[in-house]
């Protein structure tokens, strides 16, 4: 064998041992971000997962409470409104009564209510505070069941007269918008409070959201780089067969020139079929929250690229 042929065979020996380390380099590599791309979109499922495990729990449970007692409230408040204005009213009765009153004499004998329970009032505490002799004790006892007598007369001869009947409406009145003031905190607290807890979810989802949206990147970013590992692996396989067989890689354009127009149309139209239905059965898996595969995760990324 002449130098030149040893030369060359030696060239070739290394290039063909060169060509077989970096197909396996690159396969490992492209093998490495196909797994990589594999745990992020089961990351991005269990996110979806939970996305969709918060939305049911505000839309089914902290949304329905809320606006549960957002019309309690409503109802109340409507409610308040009607008391109020019969509390107005009231108080406008009792104020034309006391007006009309002959001379002013119910309102006097209201005003000596008061005065008469003063009286009483000052009278005990005489008892309980002096050193009175039994004589002025006596005296003082008896003045206070003159007082007494004097208001109870009043009050059973004013107990069916107008002014009093309204009198004890507007406290009825009062009574029952104060338990209606304390029910409409109650209630709007509840209400706040779910709203608060709607809130705090939506707050959450949408960080889910955005941890998506960086594994997504991080995934087509991966997807870009497994892609071009293989892309390379392709074309030293072709090399190495080359040398090895000494014809020209098999995807060249000699060899693509060779296939009839024809059958490479159907071929790709059947090929675009196959893709389609791969498509939507994947996209059916995904609405459903079930496991994608690696090709069905691809087909879903591009879809979305174009």
């Amino acid at each position: 064998m002449s130098s030149a042929n040893k030369n060359t065979s030696q060239i070739s020996k290394i290039s063909f041992k060169e060509l077989q380390l970096q197909i396996e380099e690159f396969r490992q590599k492209r093998d490495d971000l196909n797994k990589k791309t594999k745990k992020f979109i089961t990351e991005l499922q269990e996110i979806d997962g939970e996305i969709e495990d918060y939305l049911k729990v505000v839309k089914e449970d902290y949304k329905k409470k809320r606006d549960y007692w957002n019309d309690k409230v409503k109802k109340l408040k409507d409610k308040k409104i009607e008391y109020k204005q019969l509390l107005d009213k009231c108080i406008d009765e009792g104020k034309a009564i006391l007006k009309t009153s002959k001379k002013g004499k119910d309102t006097k004998k209201f005003i000596s209510i008061k005065q008469i329970d003063k009286k009483i009032d000052n009278l005990e505490r005489r008892i309980e505070i002096e050193n009175l002799e039994i004589v002025e004790e006596n005296a003082i006892v008896d003045k206070i069941r003159e007082l007494v007598k004097i208001k109870h007369d009043f009050l059973d001869e004013q107990q069916n007269s107008d002014y009093f009947r309204i009198e004890r409406k507007i406290q009825i009145v009062k009574i029952n918008l104060n338990k209606i003031y304390e029910q409409l905190t109650k209630w709007s607290n509840k209400s706040q409070n779910y709203h608060a807890k709607m809130h705090e979810t939506y707050e959450i989802i949408n960080e889910l959201r955005e941890k998506k949206k960086a594994l997504e990147e991080e995934l087509i970013e991966n997807k870009k780089a497994a892609d071009a590992y293989h892309e390379q692996l392709l074309r030293v396989m072709n090399k190495r067969k080359k040398i090895s067989k000494g014809k020209r890689p098999y995807n060249s354009s000699q060899s693509r020139s060779k296939t009839p127009y024809r059958n490479k149309t159907r071929k790709n139209n059947e090929l675009e079929k196959i893709k389609r239905e791969k498509l939507a059965v994947a996209l059916e898996k995904q609405k459903a929250g079930k496991k994608l595969n690696l090709f069905e995760a691809r087909l879903i990324l591009e879809q979305s690229k174009d």
